[in-house]
């Protein structure tokens, strides 16, 4: 909810559509990303990991599929959505 508010280019219309958000992102992230992950192992190499950014928008731009209240402009904003999630995650870590 909070990366949502920070990005213009990504809605999320309440809180319970965040919820709703974060439980497919784990399961996306959970069964699909591993797959992803093997598949590109290539260009993580050749990239030296800077393609994971690019698989984590893909998993946050397919998401709007199963959640409909949320949306994202591009897959640009995704992968930037992605990072600004991860960043603000990790402040939050540092409280708890």
């Amino acid at each position: 909810f909070i990366t949502a508010y920070l990005l213009p280019t990504v809605t999320v219309s309440n809180l319970e559509t965040a919820i709703m958000v974060a439980i497919v992102l784990a399961l996306l992230n959970f069964f699909i990303k591993p797959i992803l992950l093997l598949f590109a192992l290539p260009l993580n190499l050749a990239t030296m990991g800077l393609f994971t950014l690019v698989i984590n928008g893909l998993l946050v731009y397919l998401t709007p599929l199963f959640v409909p209240q949320f949306q994202v402009a591009d897959l640009g904003a995704a992968i930037i959505f992605s990072i600004v999630l991860s960043i603000v995650s990790w402040f939050l870590y540092l409280f708890v």
